[in-house]
């Protein structure tokens, strides 16, 4: 029962994402889009799956003034997990290989989010620091994985530079999005997946910062957010 959740709740996406076209055709490149969108795709996916999602710290997501958001990847299933917690403007930072996913890619494309070709580190460097002046000058927000790949909750992976020189350059807070950490684990005769808890930190300022202030930064985010993950897996037993 669980895997048919599964299979349905990815039906899911394209089906929305073909329906949300027009929106995104109406008005592209709004990055008002990928709310709505983001929010629909995760609540259809989470009511699918019979998923549910603690949410603490909710307050702490900025919905006044650009961030930069970063998140601990753990699956697939993150779009159902945090999908809904994009701040207005907001926008994601994403692989090249997303634009060929059918529906979801091209609204991906149109909704203006970031795309890097990981093939091309220099020219993916750029396109971050582009982005910087796009925080500012367009009030976008940046939810970025900084991980760069999937943990498949094997815990929290190293950190890659890109978002806090992103964070750094534009002078905006950086906000933490934690999840505890899941396997895809089922309950019971029906399939519900297990719940997923996830925490959202205070931001933290980095107004004044520089670039000699990022490895100081890194390592005080990611330890800000392993504490966050431990914390939850004491508290729902996600671990």
């Amino acid at each position: 029962m669980s895997q048919v959740r599964k299979i349905l709740a990815w039906l899911s996406v394209p089906v929305v994402c073909l329906v949300m076209m027009l929106l995104y055709l109406f008005r592209p490149f709004n990055p008002d889009n990928n709310r709505i969108l983001g929010w629909v795709v995760a609540r259809i996916g989470r009511c699918i799956l019979g998923m549910k999602r603690p949410l603490y710290g909710a307050e702490n997501m900025p919905k006044d003034r650009p961030t930069v958001i970063i998140a601990n990847h753990q699956q697939n299933d993150d779009l159902f997990v945090m999908g809904d917690l994009l701040p207005p403007r907001g926008v994601a930072v994403g692989k090249s290989s997303l634009v060929w996913v059918p529906f979801f890619g091209q609204v991906f494309w149109l909704g203006g989010n970031i795309i890097l070709n990981r093939g091309r580190a220099a020219k993916a460097v750029a396109t971050m620091q582009a982005t910087s002046d796009a925080i500012n000058r367009e009030r976008k927000s940046i939810w970025v994985f900084p991980e760069g790949t999937r943990s498949r909750g094997r815990g929290l992976g190293s950190f890659k530079k890109g978002a806090f020189h992103m964070a750094v350059a534009a002078g905006a807070p950086i906000t933490m999005v934690c999840a505890g950490e899941y396997h895809g684990k089922s309950r019971g005769w029906t399939g519900r997946r297990e719940p997923v808890p996830l925490r959202i930190l205070p931001p933290v300022e980095t107004q004044g910062m520089t670039s000699e202030d990022i490895p100081e930064l890194m390592h005080r985010c990611r330890q800000q957010m392993e504490e966050a993950i431990a914390d939850l897996a004491l508290t729902h037993g996600t671990a």
